[in-house]
Order: structure tokens, then sequence, then C-alpha cells
């Protein structure tokens, strides 16, 4: 009965301890009104019955009925609790995304655009209160997902995301430009991009360093990302005649200098990535810098469970009270 049970009032279990003062009372008064008789025999008495000597749970049925008064006092109820969360600073991000050849390089497994699709999508999974959206860049820029927060939606655009699309190149202008494009008339209280590359700005018609000034006009942090290891890296160069590409060592060649200015001028910060695991890193360590406030509502719902109490105490009394004027009524 007690299972799940909390008490609103329970100052009044303080009670139960005089309920052993009141049995010592009534042992010590038992034993004052007990007469003594002196006789030679009891052979002329009829001591058979057990009644006299059971009276005593006459007053024991009234202790457990103030018990359980006591308890219902103190108020049992279960405690249902639900709990709502509301988003109180929503965050916009726009992922802008290299799809230019040299992201099919191997230096990350099993390329550079596969293992960045893989730790983006996780990315998203861990933004459940945010909106989304993807832009692709190469030689031109358009955005592959307006930003939402159907995130079903942008981890389907971000599986699709493919090279070939787009002519070959890196406009790092443009892709940020469309990016910006994409958050200047958000109303999010924090708006930012997550721009990565694995090259240098070689096409578009928007230098990074405009894109960039949009980004500081309209309130937008920029995080960068260079991606692809330190000297030569397995990538394409040619096609095979199965139209394939045929792979060579190259140079990786990424401007960190405009990168890390893009970065530092909007607010944002500029990472590096290697290899599989710092990219990983990276997604993370943005994750946590930029956290979404939400504010959790928990609703109390309470159910009274004082009646059983009341009801058992009612039973007692009035058994008590019927013991006492039918079995016990000769020997009150």
């Amino acid at each position: 009965m007690l299972e799940n049970i909390s008490f609103a009032n329970p100052e009044f279990f303080w009670l139960l301890a005089l309920l052993p003062i009141a049995l010592l009372w009534y042992i010590f008064k038992r034993k004052e009104q007990t007469a003594t008789l002196k006789i030679s025999s009891i052979q002329g008495f009829n001591t058979s019955s057990l009644l006299p000597k059971l009276k005593p749970i006459l007053f024991f049925f009234r202790l457990l009925a103030l018990a359980a008064i006591i308890v219902a006092m103190a108020r049992p109820q279960t405690e249902d609790i639900s709990t709502r969360t509301k988003t109180t600073k929503g965050i916009d991000i726009v992922m802008a995304i290299d799809v230019s050849s040299s992201m099919l390089a191997r230096d990350l497994k099993p390329n550079r655009l596969s293992a960045l699709k893989e730790v983006a999508a996780d990315f998203i999974k861990k933004r459940p209160n945010d909106r989304i959206g993807i832009v692709e860049y190469a030689g031109e820029a358009f955005t592959k997902t307006p930003i939402t927060s159907d995130k079903s939606i942008v981890l389907s655009s971000l599986k699709g995301i493919t090279y070939g699309q787009l002519n070959d190149g890196t406009a790092i202008g443009m892709g940020l430009a469309t990016s910006v494009n994409r958050l200047k008339e958000s109303k999010a209280i924090s708006k930012i991009i997550i721009l990565l590359t694995d090259g240098v700005n070689n096409s578009g018609f928007i230098e990074p360093q405009t894109a960039a000034d949009l980004a500081i006009e309209f309130g937008i942090k920029t995080y960068t990302i260079g991606i692809g290891t330190n000297g030569n890296a397995p990538s394409p160069i040619a096609y095979n005649p199965d139209g394939s590409f045929r792979y060579g060592m190259r140079q990786v060649e990424i401007d960190e200098a405009l990168l890390q200015d893009i970065a530092k001028v909007t607010g944002g910060k500029y990472f590096r990535a290697t290899n599989n695991k710092k990219l990983e890193a990276i997604y993370d360590e943005i994750n946590k810098l930029e956290k979404t406030e939400i504010e959790e509502f928990k609703y109390y719902k309470y159910e009274e469970k004082y009646r059983p109490w009341i009801f058992i105490a009612g039973i007692l009394l009035l058994l008590e009270w019927l013991l006492r004027n039918t079995l016990f009524r000769s020997f009150v």
C-alpha cells in the first residue's frame, strides 16, 4: 500500500510516538483496576472461558485505528511527473560542404567526402532542437537543403551528396556567400556556418573576404575546417577508360591563412582535420561550443491515498465497538 507513496504532511507521524505512551498507560491502569480475591479453593468457579484474557484486544484495535488515522493525516499520495521542454535559444546552422574532385582523396577513409558525410550525419543527430541547412559548392555553389528542423530531410540530403553535380573547382567565396544568403533573414538568436574545404579559392565571382564581410553584417559566425593530411595524398588525377578515376599522389594545398581569417573576423574558429578521428573531434567541439538553451517544465499530478486509511480506521473502530457490546459486554 505504501509503494511509490510520498507524504504531503509527514510531520503528523510524530503523533505515533504517543501510541507507546498510551499502551503503557493502559497496562498501568489495567493493573490498578484489577481486583484480587483470596479464597481457599477455586473449584466452584468456571474459568474455562478465554474472553476475559482477550479483552485487551479491544484496546489494540483502538490503537491501530489511531495509527491509521495518523497515517491518513500525513496525506499519503502518489506523484506523476510529466516533463516538457521548450527551446529558448534556437540555433540556425548551415553546413557548407566542398564537393570538388579533390574531396575524393583517400587520405581519410574511405575518402574525404565519405568521411565528412558520416561525421556530419552524427553531428546533425546531436542537434535535435536546431534548424540545419546544407550548401554544396565546388566551382559554383547551390543550396542543397534550406534550413529546416526536419532532420530526416537534412540527413537524406546529406546522404545524397556526390561528386559531379557541379563544375569542378573550389569557390570558397561562393560557398560562404550562398550560406550567408540562407541565414540572413533568420530570426534565430544564434546563426552559424560550418564551412569545410580541402583546397584554395580558385573559382567563382565572389571573393571570400567579401562573403566574410556579409557574414559579419548579418551577425553570422563561421567555423572553418581545412580537411586533408599534411604533404601528399592519393587523389584523382585522370579518368580511366571506364570513366572511373585514376589516382596518384598530389600535394595537399589548403589556404589556411584565408580560413583562419574568415573564422577570426566572424567570431568563429578554424580547425584542421588530417584524419577521420580529428574530423570527428572537430565536430564534437563545435557541438559543445554552440549550445542550444533548453527550458524544462515539469508538471506534477498528485493522487490522494488517505481514503483507504480512513476506511481501515473506521473498520477497526466499528469492530472494537461491536465486540465491546457483544462478546465482551459482561466484562466491560
